[in-house]
């Protein structure tokens, strides 16, 4: 079953999750509100109309959700802190019983063996720094860089690595683009604008850990796709062009070449960020690693209507299509265009309709979409692209976002009714797939 995907014997293989999404315990010990937790309160935002307060209530029974991981022999655990967890306001005092949990989380993978790999944000602002104005505020960028040196201090030595940002361009286009997620705003300029402050907080955090000497390898998390027009018209071209300049290269470009794409800053015009001097200096630190999450390709079209993609293997049940060889294209692309660091897969998964029968959630067709995948990776890394692991999204069924609980994107089942959780069919096939790459691991 396994035999044709081979890795390299020190590949990293991991499961990943998010603060929000599976820790509950909203205001415990200490823990200050964010904009999720604001967000989510109002149940109109939530297409089930539920919220995060308790989700997989992972902070309560991490040890069994690391018992879980370690069953499944997986390497790596990618998590997120929860920035209010720590320091309630975003600013001033932090909190020591929420650092004291990240501490106890360690200790627990550390027992396993399996490494621990951090992200500083995905996506939960402490609701005292949104009163002051959120990632719209200049000042948010520097808050950013003092929580990320704190966390280094106090973790650089215990950690593998510390992605800064996960997906900022879900935070800037759907909290600030189209009001999907908190906090809820809909206004291009502003997410532009939120765009460059999140990519300037990024800068100044890597700056921040490497002050404290952090032993962890440290980087930032994409979501990236290819863009293919849908016909070979001159229109349907420009537009995937357009796309990729304003999605991929708008957040690679500063990183990588310190500037924003043209072709992306001229289709914005006066929507574009302000930038001050000196920014592109602080956000184009060397990254230790690059994180690309990748679940789907962009289809353009400049029809009315535009033409759909042709989902030849059909579609999640997020509706996007299943699209394979989109992960080597992209990552080919990226090797085309930067001078890349190692590349982690920090997400890739699929929702799918899961239901438990007779004790046991049979999802083949989950099963098949992370091979596929795994054969696209094993394509690029065939290619020449340094490709050093792969993180499935998600180890749990969680708290999917604006679709509430209504979206299974977990190898583990989660029933949120008990908090009982049932490995899935996928999740003891992945744990026999890297038993058998150890298996060619002593071999080699």
């Amino acid at each position: 079953m396994h035999d044709s995907i081979r890795f390299s014997p020190d590949f990293t293989w991991g499961v990943a999750t998010s603060a929000y999404q599976v820790e509950g315990a909203f205001d415990a010990d200490g823990k200050g509100p964010s904009i999720w937790d604001s967000f989510s309160h109002n149940a109109a935002n939530i297409k089930d109309g539920s919220n995060g307060d308790v989700a997989c209530d992972h902070y309560h029974r991490y040890r069994e959700d690391v018992g879980i991981m370690a069953g499944l022999g997986v390497d790596a655990y990618r998590f997120s802190m929860a920035w209010s967890r720590v320091q309630p306001l975003g600013h001033g005092a932090w909190n020591e019983k929420g650092f004291d949990f990240y501490a106890r989380l360690l200790d627990a993978l550390q027992e396993k063996g399996i490494a621990p790999h951090l992200t500083l944000y995905h996506w939960d602002l402490p609701q005292g720094l949104q009163d002051a104005g959120g990632w719209l505020a200049r000042d948010t960028a520097f808050r950013f860089g003092d929580y990320a040196q704190e966390v280094a201090r106090r973790f650089g030595d215990r950690l593998a690595s510390i992605a800064t940002h996960n997906e900022p361009w879900c935070t800037a286009n759907l909290g600030y683009g189209n009001a999907q997620f908190a906090p809820g705003v809909s206004d291009a300029r502003q997410a532009l604008q939120v765009s460059h402050h999140l990519l300037l907080s990024h800068g100044l955090a890597m700056g921040a850990m490497r002050s404290v000497a952090s032993q962890a390898a440290l980087g930032i998390v994409l979501n990236q796709w290819t863009s293919d027009p849908a016909t070979g018209s001159t229109a349907d071209r420009a537009l995937a062009e357009l796309e990729w300049a304003r999605s991929v290269q708008w957040f690679m470009d500063p990183i990588f070449k310190g500037r924003y794409p043209e072709l992306a800053l001229r289709a914005h015009g006066a929507d574009a960020p302000q930038v001050n001097a000196g920014d592109f200096d602080i956000i184009r630190q060397p990254l230790d690693f690059l994180g690309v999450n990748y679940y789907f390709r962009h289809f353009a079209s400049a029809e009315t209507p535009p033409r759909t993609a042709p989902c030849a293997l059909g579609t999640t049940d997020m509706g996007w299509e299943i699209y394979p060889q989109g992960l080597t294209e992209l990552l080919l692309k990226l090797k085309g265009e930067y001078a890349l660091p190692p590349i982690y897969i920090t997400e890739n998964g699929m929702a799918s309709a899961d239901t438990v029968d007779g004790g046991q959630v049979t999802d083949t067709d989950r099963i098949s979409f992370v091979r596929q995948h795994l054969a696209a990776l094993q394509a690029a890394i065939d290619a020449g692209v340094d490709v050093r692991g792969y993180f499935l999204w998600s180890l749990l069924d969680n708290f999917e976002w604006n679709s509430g609980y209504a979206k299974r994107f977990g190898i583990v089942h989660v029933d949120y009714a008990t908090q009982q959780r049932t490995p899935k069919a996928s999740a003891l096939w992945y744990r026999d797939f890297v038993a058998a790459q150890r298996g060619q691991r002593h071999a080699a």
